[in-house]
């Protein structure tokens, strides 16, 4: 049996009773959770394609992979041939398995940051390999490293790589032959900064060799509940990913990946959808410094990495005797027991409740 970690979310239910309560109700800033309604155009695609009885492709529809390709292009300047876009289910499900399907093995380290989604740990862990937090490359020395994760913007802390530091990890890696896979999940939710893809020609130079960039729609278009994404990159490493997961049935399914190419096609409900956040971050990041929290990073994302000074575990409780659940620091590793995490996705009236209880 593989040791796994306690599932982290667990620990803070008592915290949770406590929050809910409160008068006025729970406002639950932890998990960021979509709350919002998925677009209609999505969802007119989704019941068009409902009638949708036979086997979907694992490669997915053509449409869809060009969708990707193009979106990619519009926003983010990178160019990617759609036949080297694969659809995933959801992007954890990607992160929890990439190591097992690139054929890390055991004894094998899988570098991620020292700061960062519990999930690296986890896929490390499945594949029977090494799980290494680790902020400098250089310490690592000669030893072989398969697979290398970075993370920009950073999930919990909000911090952006700009792209001489993500050029230097691509150099790093190439010359010890490890591959560099970048969760850009956030990549277009840039507010003081603006994120870069590995895959952009200022980062690799033009080539994709080695490289891997995981990208999802739960944030941008509401669609966490349809397990929506796609990772594209080295043409060679996609049609591996592409041949296993063939074989092991990992496909989307065949309404999802039609709802998903219109969402990428469409950028009007993306960016009705990021003014939503830029005015919950805007408002709850005022209060927060108003009260007493001093915010790092969060230059990005969907969270604010904030800290009082004192451990993340008395941050969270306080907050939930106002009603407030945020998420404690060290669930993304040790160097984050002195903050916490503050999710900007909870609606409109339970933001404003939040600013009101801290005042």
């Amino acid at each position: 049996m593989i040791k796994l970690p306690d599932f982290p979310w667990d620990r803070l239910t008592p915290y949770k009773e406590v929050a809910q309560a409160h008068p006025d109700g729970i406002a639950d800033l932890s998990i960021g959770t979509p709350v919002d309604s998925v677009p209609e155009v999505v969802r007119q695609a989704l019941a068009a394609a409902s009638d949708s009885p036979g086997y979907p492709q694992t490669h997915g529809t053509p449409g869809l992979r060009a969708a990707a390709a193009g979106w990619l292009a519009r926003h983010h300047g990178v160019t990617v041939d759609p036949d080297n876009v694969l659809p995933v289910i959801g992007t954890k499900e990607l992160v929890a398995w990439l190591p097992t399907l690139l054929d890390v093995r055991a004894g094998d380290r899988v570098i991620f940051p020292e700061l960062a989604y519990p999930t690296y740990d986890v896929g490390a862990r499945l594949a029977g390999a090494e799980p290494f937090a680790s902020d400098g490359l250089v310490a690592l020395g000669p030893e072989r490293v398969p697979l290398v994760w970075v993370n920009s913007p950073s999930n919990p802390t909000g911090r952006v790589l700009p792209a001489g530091h993500l050029a230097k990890v691509v150099a790093w890696a190439r010359e010890r032959g490890a591959i560099v896979a970048s969760d850009e999940c956030y990549i277009g939710l840039g507010w003081e900064e603006q994120p870069v893809s590995i895959l952009h020609p200022d980062v690799c130079g033009g080539s994709h060799e080695g490289l891997l960039a995981v990208h999802s729609l739960s944030k941008r278009s509401n669609l966490a509940g349809y397990r929506a994404g796609f990772v594209t990159g080295d043409p060679d490493l996609v049609a591996h990913l592409l041949e296993v997961r063939k074989h092991a049935g990992m496909i989307m399914p065949g309404p999802v990946q039609a709802a998903m190419t219109v969402a990428l096609d469409d950028d009007a409900h993306a960016e009705e959808q990021r003014a939503r956040y830029a005015a919950r971050r805007s408002a709850l990041r005022t209060a927060l410094v108003s009260a007493g929290w001093r915010i790092e990073h969060s230059t990005a994302g969907l969270y604010l990495w904030a800290s009082d000074g004192s451990g993340c575990w008395e941050q969270v409780r306080r907050l939930s005797e106002s009603g407030i659940l945020v998420a404690p620091g060290d669930f993304y590793g040790v160097a984050g027991k002195q903050h916490i995490r503050i999710a900007i996705t909870a609606t409109d009236e339970r933001i404003n409740a939040v600013v009101r209880r801290l005042q």
